[in-house]
């Protein structure tokens, strides 16, 4: 090769790599911008705010949540105080389902509030998500909590020696989120982050990063705090920091300083692509946020604006987006005068310049309802404006006579949420900026966007209902009153719904997005009125037809199959082949039959096909048996059903069967299984057999299969009494589920016997069972109704 000819080559050798070089940089770039999604989210907030939906309709009605001091308690406090006795609260923070978790009385009574909420809220945000929890464990899944305010320990004097082993994790903030990455098994970073009043937006912006770089998958964000004593109030008191009322009056001229309060919340984060196509809920997505430092300014405690000005500036430039491009922002405003107008000034400085009049950004805080939850500020800040995007209103500021004359608001164009106003789409997507700022110093800034519209999705259109079929609800707890409380909450949630959710849709979501519990039950039905009743007696305690229970304290059950051999073959309108896991194994069978004979064989043939694909649908269902007999080709189904054979093995099988009987010169014989025989493999039975050869017998002989295939027997069958029985076919007398019965339904039939399985011992992996389509829908749910038990120290604390 000339060396002309070798310049050439090289110089195209060396532009192939520059511009792999630069697509590499370009796809890293894109992905340090990428926008995450907010999956789900979960608060407990003052107001018996228990959920966000709760929290919108809090703001949306202008309802004030501060309240006395709780008097659950025990707090110490003076008759007179330099403070007004006021804040707002979260009821019943002691309660805590110890057992759920499995965490002794004993250490759950030595652990912090917060910690035990947060685990309960962790739980929840999962659910929300549409995933279930237990698919999580040992992936990638982080864990970033803010966490302020650990006062728990410093109720007691002297310790208790029984709490002394748990006293140490139990109130460490280090474990709000290292015990929530324990209870779920995540092995995602677990972070624990205390920058004070912005701890949890801290959190939230460290999620964002570390989704960005691909140390998670999926993250817990969010953050809170709770009371345990009043010192809060004693501190800032001292410091004549609290609003002679208690509340908080953010931008207003008559704001006289914070009201206290305590909550919690956290989100569950995913990539946007990650998201989407992982087929989970978008309720919005952060486009951008940055984390900066006050540093030496006027005090330790003041705020800086300058820094609150680049804060805003770097988390818009990560964003890559403008000023006008934000519609709003959910301020710190805590309702301190200097701390107030040194905000808006800021907010003027980077929002309002250069802001068309007619277009202002528009300004409110939560506190103003909630008061200033501490920890949990950020958190309630961005789940109240998830909720503003997805409902299209801006809800008004409580407690402002007027904007403080302490900023310059004609410098630009902000305008305080005095009422709500309406948050229409123009011409481009919904956006607005959270902010937390904190006594450390530390200051952070995110930006919202509305959800994106998914791909190929038409304006109006709404998705088909699924065709009204038999459907299973399978619902399960950890005792038998949250089994009923889940029933309740199911009845309450579908019949609030509008539009309801179909059957198939409940279905399939009970089955796919939550965890199987000891305590169980199984509704089994039709039309959207009967499911209801039965739930409604399953909530009640009663017994209905339709309803499947487990019984406390029961021995597990073993199943016995049976693979009967008198039954007529069922046509596909008797046949469960509105599922599609059952009518792909249907197909799968008849193809391989169709490859083996020359035309199709009705009558056995097409039974073995029913009974095999059946039992692929149940094996796939993890509906593993104890016990398996079959008669004629049904032994065929068994022995694949027991793992002996193949499923292309068992149709070589029956295929040689079907040969040799189709032979009218001679009766069958052992000889014409052996050489399909020999180019099979059969494995040891990995459970008990059941029928009329001995258990030893070989399976691998000619005579065991003549045995079984052309001189049928009638299978000796376990006692119903022991076993639960699942007839695939005939089953003259014998008991138990019959699955391919002409007078019933095959659906029906079929989950109702797993229904009984599934209640008596055996665990049934019910979403391929219900999912009624290649992508069926999932729907929101009830999350777990968790039975909680009182746990708080006192001063002279027993276990």
């Amino acid at each position: 090769m000339a060396n002309e000819e070798k310049l050439v080559e090289y110089l195209k050798w060396t532009t192939a790599e520059l511009h792999q070089a630069q697509r590499r940089l370009r796809d890293l770039e894109a992905a340090g911008h990428e926008p995450v999604a907010v999956v789900a989210m979960s608060c407990r907030l003052p107001g018996g705010t228990r959920t966000p939906e709760d929290l919108w309709e809090l703001v949306a009605e202008g309802r004030d949540a501060v309240t006395g001091f709780p008097g659950d308690r025990a707090w110490d406090v003076p008759e007179d105080p330099p403070y007004a006795a006021l804040g707002g609260f979260v009821p019943d923070a002691a309660g805590f389902d110890a057992g759920f978790f499995d965490i002794s009385a004993t250490e759950a009574l030595a652990t912090e509030p917060l910690q035990r909420l947060m685990l309960q809220l962790a739980w929840e945000t999962v659910e929300r998500g549409r995933i279930a929890p237990h698919t999580l464990r040992s992936t990638l899944t982080g864990v970033y909590v803010g966490a302020t305010g650990h006062d728990y320990a410093t109720r007691l004097d002297s310790a208790p020696d029984e709490l002394l082993p748990y006293l140490g994790g139990g109130t460490s903030g280090s474990l709000v989120s290292g015990r929530i990455a324990y209870a779920l098994g995540l092995e995602g970073p677990a972070i624990t982050v205390d920058t004070a009043c912005s701890s949890s937006l801290v959190a939230i912006h460290l999620a964002c990063q570390a989704l960005r770089r691909g140390e998670c998958a999926l993250a817990l964000a969010g953050g809170g705090t709770v009371m345990s004593t009043p010192h809060t109030f004693h501190a800032f008191a001292h410091q004549k920091s609290l609003a002679a009322d208690g509340r908080c009056k953010p931008f207003a001229a008559a704001a006289d300083g914070m009201g206290l309060a305590e909550g919690a919340g956290l989100v569950l984060l995913e990539r946007l692509t990650d998201a989407r196509a992982n087929g989970h809920p978008v309720l919005a997505v952060i486009r951008g946020s940055a984390l900066n430092q006050d540093g030496a300014g006027y005090g330790l405690a003041a705020p800086n604006g300058p820094s609150q000005q680049h804060v805003i500036r770097a988390a818009l430039a990560d964003a890559r987006l403008a000023p006008d491009e934000i519609d709003a922002v959910e301020a710190h405003g805590t309702g301190t005068p200097i701390g107030d107008a040194i905000e808006a000034q800021a907010l003027i400085a980077t929002y309002g310049a250069h802001r068309p009049e007619e277009r202002p950004l528009w300004l409110g805080s939560v506190k103003s309802n909630t008061g200033h939850t501490q920890g949990a500020a950020g958190t309630a800040a961005l789940i109240k404006m998830v909720e503003a995007l997805r409902h299209g209103v801006l809800p008004r500021t409580l407690h402002v006579d007027r904007p403080t004359p302490l900023a310059m608001w004609r410098k630009g164009a902000v305008r305080l949420l005095t009422e709500p106003v309406d948050w229409a789409r123009r011409d481009r997507p919904r956006r607005a900026g959270v902010s937390a700022f904190a006594t450390s110093g530390t200051n952070a800034h995110l930006i919202i966007e509305e959800a994106p519209e998914p791909a190929g999705a038409t304006a109006g259109a709404a998705e088909p209902a699924p065709p009204v079929r038999p459907v299973a609800w399978p619902l399960s707890a950890r005792t038998p009153e949250a089994l009923r409380a889940l029933a309740r909450d199911l009845v309450a949630h579908l019949t609030g719904a509008d539009p309801a959710p179909a059957p198939a849709e409940v279905g399939y979501s009970l089955a796919a997005t939550r965890t199987t519990f000891e305590c169980r039950a199984v509704i089994v039905g039709r039309e959207h009125s009967g499911l209801l009743a039965a739930a409604e007696a399953l909530a009640a305690g009663d017994d209905h037809p339709d309803v499947a229970v487990s019984a406390p304290d029961q021995t597990p059950r073993k199943a016995a199959w049976h693979f009967g051999a008198e039954a007529p073959a069922p046509d596909d309108a008797e046949l469960p082949t509105h599922i599609p896991a059952f009518a792909a194994a249907l197909a799968e069978v008849r193809a391989l039959l169709g490859t083996l004979l020359p035309a199709p064989h009705p009558g056995a043939l097409g039974l073995f096909a029913a009974q095999t694909a059946l039992a692929r649908l149940l094996l796939d269902a993890g509906a593993r048996p104890h016990t398996v007999a079959g008669e004629g080709l049904g032994h065929l189904a068994a022995a694949y059903a027991a793992g002996v054979l193949t499923l292309g093995d068992a149709c070589r099988l029956a295929a040689a069967h079907v040969r040799a009987a189709a032979d009218a010169t001679r009766p069958p014989t052992a000889e014409a299984y052996r050489e399909t025989l020999e180019e099979i493999t059969c494995r040891p039975a990995a459970l008990t057999p059941a029928g009329t050869a001995p258990a030893d017998a070989d399976v691998t002989t000619p005579a065991y299969w003549h045995h079984h295939l052309d001189s049928p027997a009638p299978a000796a069958l376990p006692s119903p009494d022991t076993h639960t029985l699942i007839h695939l076919g005939s089953a003259p007398g014998s008991g138990g589920h019959v699955l391919l019965d002409a007078g019933r339904d095959a659906g029906e039939a079929l989950l109702t016997a797993l229904a009984g399985l599934h209640t008596s011992g055996t665990t049934v992996d019910w979403a391929p069972v219900l999912r009624y389509a290649a992508e069926p829908r999932t729907v929101d749910l009830p999350t777990y109704p968790f039975r909680t038990t009182r746990y708080w120290l006192h001063d002279h604390t027993t276990v």
